[in-house]
């Protein structure tokens, strides 16, 4: 949530880049209405927005019991603001102008606690991920993917043996926005067969025929 529109498209770009979905608001209404319709790991919040400041913001989710980890970003560097900030629930503050690299670092630390305690890594049979570290290994062989297809299979390996739905995938890997070929899905799938599975003599990821996609353990 962010009204300066170029740094909000650029903080978007930078960390669709980096696997991530994300959605962008430029005001708290619309802002909150995302965060109490949506599911989503992490929450990056100005202070000084339009509508409705990020203070009553971050309040209102805590008051509804959503504990989305937040992460306030402000021009704003006075102890108090901090202060303010963190006595409304925020999670940490950032201050304007800051470090893309550490905002990064920040955001996936934030995104591997989760809104309660999350594991460093998500272990699926011998399938080992690293969600901060966007790197995967089956047993002690590295498997390099490349942010999307690292984003869909995180996505799967958060509820292992379940059937996660192709709308679920494209909501989590992709963004809330997307109105691109939903088949864009099953490009990604074989990708991720070809790299996690077919090398190992293994068959985990399975097609659950009009359901969706089950990432097994073994």
């Amino acid at each position: 949530m962010e009204d300066e529109e170029r740094l909000a498209d650029l903080v978007k770009g930078g960390l669709a880049g980096e696997g991530f979905a994300v959605d962008v608001a430029y005001d708290g209404r619309d802002g909150l209405w995302m965060a109490t319709e949506n599911t989503y790991d992490v929450i990056v919040l100005d202070v000084m927005l339009p509508r409705l400041n990020g203070y009553a913001v971050c309040a209102r989710l805590r008051e509804a019991g959503d504990w989305t980890p937040i992460m306030m970003l402000t021009a704003k560097d006075g102890i108090y603001d901090e202060a303010e900030a963190l006595d409304n629930g925020a999670d940490d503050y950032l201050a304007k102008p800051f470090s893309y690299v550490v905002l990064l670092a920040r955001l996936r630390a934030l995104v591997r606690r989760g809104g309660r305690e999350r594991p460093v890594t998500i272990t699926v049979g011998d399938l080992v991920i690293d969600p901060a570290g966007l790197r995967c290994r089956r047993g002690e062989v590295g498997i390099g993917l490349t942010p999307k297809e690292f984003a869909v299979l995180h996505a799967l390996a958060r509820r292992p043996g379940e059937v996660v739905s192709k709308s679920e995938l494209l909501a989590q890997a992709w963004d809330f926005s997307y109105d691109g070929d939903p088949n864009i899905v099953e490009v990604y799938i074989s990708a991720l067969r070809r790299k996690i599975d077919l090398p190992f003599g293994k068959t985990t990821l399975m097609t659950v025929r009009g359901a969706g996609y089950r990432l097994e353990a073994a």
